[in-house]
């Protein structure tokens, strides 16, 4: 009578919890390296600080950020997100800036926005300075109390019209926040005492001023031949507007801010062409920024 055969004991129960305990090793092992490189990196850093081999330019050059920022999205693969990507990249590139140097960032009091849009630019290293409005976080920076000043976004409506005032090349836009934009989120302008760095796509901000000091009083151009002068000078001069022209009635003077494309230093070529189709009118560049990326919203994902 042949033996009755036995089937051995079914394994598979313990299978999944094998195979999560091997995944999570696998993940542990990654977060090792990776906490390895990023030692290794911050050793660089520190390394770069110590030798002064960067002499007395400032260590904040959102400039070069963007450029490292766009590298890496246009090498991104994967099921990561792109935002997680920028967002953890942005942490360790405001701790390298902050192990520079100490970096404090003045801003306006009571604008929440522009409060969350520091905080997301710089990270917890950077000390937030509150000041009572743009005009004093400015007069913060000027004076080297802080490194960079933080203040909203120049709009048509309902916005300081800061821009108008600012002591430029003094004091320069250098960015926009954020430059990994994934919407909607809070934005706002960033301003140093030390002036931009290009990125290889950059937009610079113009102001021009109309009816200013001994050019008469501010009424003495009408909003509308403004605009059709600051266009048609930018058209002239090769310049490109990217956003709308902003106009502005301050300090005795009607002022106009033009956003363009391309890096316009003070020594740019086109800058003369401007001042020479309007001859009446000063014309100032108030700095440049890398142009921000637009990104759709990520889906929701899971946790470890």
């Amino acid at each position: 009578m042949p033996e009755r055969m036995t089937a051995a004991p079914d394994a598979s129960p313990a299978a999944p919890e094998d195979a999560l305990a091997a995944l999570r090793g696998e993940i542990d092992a990654l977060d090792d390296a990776l906490h390895d490189l990023v030692m290794r990196r911050a050793d660089v850093v520190a390394r770069m600080a110590a030798s002064r081999v960067k002499g007395d330019a400032s260590s904040f050059r959102p400039g070069r950020e963007a450029t490292i920022l766009r590298r890496l999205l246009a090498r991104h693969s994967g099921p990561l997100p792109p935002a997680a990507l920028a967002r953890l990249w942005r942490e360790i590139l405001s701790a390298s800036n902050a192990m520079q140097g100490g970096f404090s960032v003045a801003l306006p009091e009571g604008d929440a926005e522009v409060y969350k849009a520091a905080r997301a630019r710089f990270g917890a290293m950077a000390a937030p300075d509150l000041r009572a409005g743009p005009e004093a976080a400015l007069a913060a920076l000027a004076e080297g109390v802080a490194q960079a000043a933080v203040l909203p976004v120049p709009a048509a409506e309902g916005a300081s019209a800061w821009w108008a005032g600012l002591d430029a090349p003094r004091l320069q836009v250098v960015a926009r926040l954020p430059f990994y934009a994934v919407a909607p989120v809070p934005r706002a302008m960033v301003v140093t005492r030390d002036g931009p760095d290009p990125s290889g796509d950059d937009r610079t901000l113009l102001r021009f001023a109309f009816g200013h000091g001994g050019d008469g009083a501010a009424g003495a151009a009408g909003a509308d031949e403004a605009l059709r002068a600051v266009a048609g000078a930018l058209r002239d001069a090769g310049l490109r507007p990217s956003a709308p022209t902003l106009l502005s009635r301050q300090h005795d003077a009607l002022w106009a801010l033009a956003e363009v494309e391309g890096a316009v230093a003070a020594d740019d070529a086109r800058l003369s062409a401007l001042r020479a189709r309007l001859p009446s009118n000063r014309v100032r560049p108030l700095g440049f920024y890398a142009t921000p990326i637009e990104a759709a919203a990520p889906d929701a994902g899971g946790g470890e």
